[in-house]
């Protein structure tokens, strides 16, 4: 079946406000056709996204999934759209991603060099979604750190970093120069596991108010300096990969040849990625 992307968006817009009223206004449309326009919908997904009260709107599971992939959706149509403009005047732009802490400046003034023409334009990185600006247009090169799910892209790895733990300045770990892994058993770690954050930020900002410790890639420690926290580096800890990378259906000169520079200056070089022009 083909998904109508009106009714996706009608569907978005009830799943931000959990309000059919509130959604109504502002997709400037009346409650009941947007009422009928989301029973279309789940006529046609055969099965529902909602559960309607008289007070609220929930979603189902199915609803909470379509809820979180239309995002990707409507990333990458917005994405499509603006490239066909980009096009359509003579534009070319190249949107590199970065992860939080990692510095890519020295590949973009290698670039823009030889590429004067090329408009660039930074996209800092989500944690927890390093890759999906990746495959749903919104980057057309990542400089991020493993983990991530590599489906769909080719990467290339240009270095590693050491991690470092990072702790309140009131916490007994504090005063030692240097930690092993084991002298972390039995804290509470701050990851995606124990409780997931929207930002470095944040979780910076619970760590100071004890609500646990993290361990972060060197890179961020030096990006996060603060009175109230210290980093320690702990010496058993495995290194972090960090890697360029780029969708596998991306062979545009102008992308590849990013991700030449970004390989010379960033790390190692890796061997040269077959353009299409």
């Amino acid at each position: 079946m083909d998904l109508d992307l009106r009714k996706l968006r009608y569907f978005a817009a009830v799943a931000e406000h959990r309000h059919f009223g509130r959604a109504a206004e502002q997709l400037y449309i009346s409650q009941p056709v947007l009422s009928r326009q989301i029973r279309a919908l789940e006529q046609e997904l055969g099965c529902a996204l909602l559960v309607r009260t008289t007070r609220s709107v929930q979603l189902t599971p199915a609803g909470e999934q379509l809820h979180e992939d239309a995002r990707g959706v409507f990333a990458s149509v917005d994405s499509v759209v603006r490239r066909v403009h980009e096009a359509d005047r003579g534009v070319e732009r190249l949107v590199v991603a970065f992860a939080s802490g990692l510095h890519v400046s020295e590949a973009v003034r290698a670039f823009t060099a030889t590429h004067p023409g090329v408009e660039i334009e930074l996209f800092r990185l989500n944690w927890w979604e390093q890759d999906a600006p990746l495959r749903d247009g919104r980057a057309d090169v990542g400089y991020l750190r493993r983990p991530f799910d590599d489906t769909g892209l080719r990467v290339l790895a240009v270095g590693s970093e050491q991690k470092v733990s990072c702790l309140p300045v009131t916490h007994p770990l504090a005063r030692r120069r240097a930690l092993t892994l084991a002298d972390l058993d039995g804290e509470t770690i701050l990851d995606a596991q124990a409780r997931r954050t929207s930002s470095v930020e944040e979780k910076f900002e619970l760590i100071a108010a004890g609500h646990g410790i993290a361990m972060v890639p060197r890179s961020v420690a030096a990006s996060y300096s603060r009175p109230d926290l210290v980093y320690r580096p702990v010496t058993d800890a495995a290194p972090v990969e960090t890697c360029v990378a780029v969708a596998e259906d991306r062979r545009e000169r102008r992308v590849l040849d990013f991700v030449t520079f970004a390989a010379q200056t960033l790390g190692e070089e890796p061997p040269r990625l077959a353009a299409v022009d």
